[in-house]
């Protein structure tokens, strides 16, 4: 296959939702594959001589990034995660002068819509599976997601 024939065939797989093409003939063999990979790794324990030291692995008391990462860390902790299904660009709301589709600490009915991700041009709504509180927009207006990434951290009711 010459390098403009490639080259096409990638632009075309680049423009669709497909992540594996696969091409086989008698003389050449494509493989392309786009995407991230989520790889699960499971540990049971630390060894040892991974663990750090105490004083550390912990901030001083004075530190202004503990005080900034606790809040964060709790609402992950209690909440779940709406993630993006899709890549593209993550807007609150429908348009720059309307009002955000949903904001902190509101409850969300199942099939409200929560944002847009707009996808080659495509804007995909996404919705509240159930009904939840909004804890956390973890995106911030017009900023581009990946596939799989956080949207939101709610509370399910």
């Amino acid at each position: 296959m010459e390098v403009k024939d490639l080259k096409q065939l990638i632009k075309m797989i680049t423009e669709t939702d497909i992540t594996e093409f696969e091409m086989d003939n008698a003389e050449e063999k494509i493989v392309i594959k786009r995407g991230q990979r989520t790889e699960i790794v499971q540990m049971a324990a630390t060894p040892a001589y991974m663990q750090a030291p105490a004083q550390m692995m912990a901030p001083p008391a004075s530190s202004p990034v503990a005080v900034a990462a606790s809040p964060v860390a709790a609402a992950v902790e209690t909440g779940e995660t709406i993630n993006s299904p899709i890549v593209g660009t993550f807007y609150r709301a429908a348009s720059p002068e309307s009002a955000s589709f949903v904001e902190v600490g509101q409850v969300v009915e199942k099939g409200q819509v929560l944002c847009l991700v707009e996808a080659m041009k495509l804007f995909n709504e996404i919705e509240a599976e159930f009904k939840c509180k909004i804890i956390k927009v973890c995106v911030e207006n017009a900023q581009p997601v990946e596939f799989g990434q956080p949207l939101f951290v709610i509370e399910k009711l």
